[in-house]
């Protein structure tokens, strides 16, 4: 392992110099802001509706929620959603717990929690889309592979290398959104309680395993489930690096792959075969809090496995293509 860390060195270099990875920093930088702006003018509506009673507030969700199960404008599929909502909302309102405690800790947990999806792994998609492919356009391969190291050594350098800058930006994100968010709603918030263990069945919760734990350790799991998924959406743009030779079309495929993986996630329902699909897997935080899973049946140690599945045999792929494969050409 000793001549790899020349190699891990080198990508390491390569990587800091690309403008690719300080944009994603800017992009970060830029949106935190209009969302913790966004969560601010609705917390100051809410604030001067309600009074500042945050009882009354969740009591009124319930009531709104409550009266759109009898519509039949709203579809059934979203009437199990709220279904569920209403039966933990209600649970968090016997407890005396306000599940939207104002605070920086609380929005950066709420912002993971729906970036995961689709948000995270477009940032992860935008450095591991290029890896390989972007060295073939350039042609920097060639002078890469001409060096008397295995092709395997220089493939596993450069998979070291991005896991450590997907690492990178899980942390920077949650750094980013607690630091500017804080300076709106307050530092404060890591003691408070968050329940977690619902179980869906059906359109019921079971309320049977249901604890409390403190907001840090609860936001600890979710950041643990949400790097997770970003290393198997990294793996996965990378294998689509080595097998593509265009940068551009590697970005395409893996934007098209998550976006319909959005809209799957959706509608995926009535689509039971769905759940094996790496994209309809990626919510994975959605478990902790105890939301209804996309399709029936689905669980947190059957989406982990149905995505680590991937994560192999896209590594596999990966380095038989890259060993085997004359790519020089």
């Amino acid at each position: 392992m000793s001549n790899i860390m020349p190699l891990i060195r080198n990508e390491t270099i390569k990587m800091v110099k690309k403008k690719r990875l300080y944009i994603i920093f800017i992009v970060l930088a830029v949106l935190v802001p209009m969302f913790t702006y966004a969560q601010m003018k609705s917390a100051e509506n809410n604030r001067d509706k309600f009074g500042g009673d945050w009882r009354l507030e969740l009591q009124q969700a319930i009531t709104d929620n409550q009266n759109s199960l009898g519509s039949d404008r709203v579809p059934e599929e979203y009437k199990k959603y709220r279904t569920v909502y209403i039966q933990q909302m209600q649970y968090y309102l016997e407890n005396d717990i306000n599940p939207k405690e104002p605070g920086g800790v609380t929005f950066t947990r709420e912002f993971m929690n729906n970036a995961v999806g689709l948000f995270i792994p477009l940032l992860i998609m935008a450095i591991a889309s290029d890896l390989v492919s972007g060295e073939r356009t350039t042609g920097t391969i060639k002078m890469l592979l001409t060096r008397p190291v295995k092709r395997w050594k220089v493939l596993l350098s450069k998979l070291i290398t991005l896991i450590m800058f997907v690492s990178i930006i899980v942390v920077s994100a949650y750094v980013i959104c607690y630091v500017i968010s804080g300076a709106v709603f307050g530092y404060k918030g890591f003691g408070m309680p968050i329940f977690t263990g619902f179980k869906v069945v059906g359109t019921d919760v079971d309320m049977s395993a249901v604890h409390a734990v403190d907001q840090w350790l609860y936001m600890l799991m979710q950041a643990g489930l949400i790097w997770f998924v970003s290393i198997i959406v990294a793996m996965l743009a990378f294998m689509v690096s080595v097998l593509v030779r265009s940068t551009a079309a590697s970005i395409v495929i893996m934007m098209a792959a998550l976006i319909a993986g959005t809209i799957l996630t959706s509608m995926a329902a009535s689509w039971q075969s769905a759940k094996y699909l790496f994209m309809v897997n990626l919510e994975l935080p959605n478990y902790l809090s105890g939301g209804l899973p996309p399709i029936e049946g689905m669980n947190l140690g059957f989406s982990l496995i149905v995505l680590s599945v991937w994560g192999i045999a896209s590594l596999f792929v990966s380095f038989i293509v890259f060993t085997k494969r004359d790519i020089l050409n």
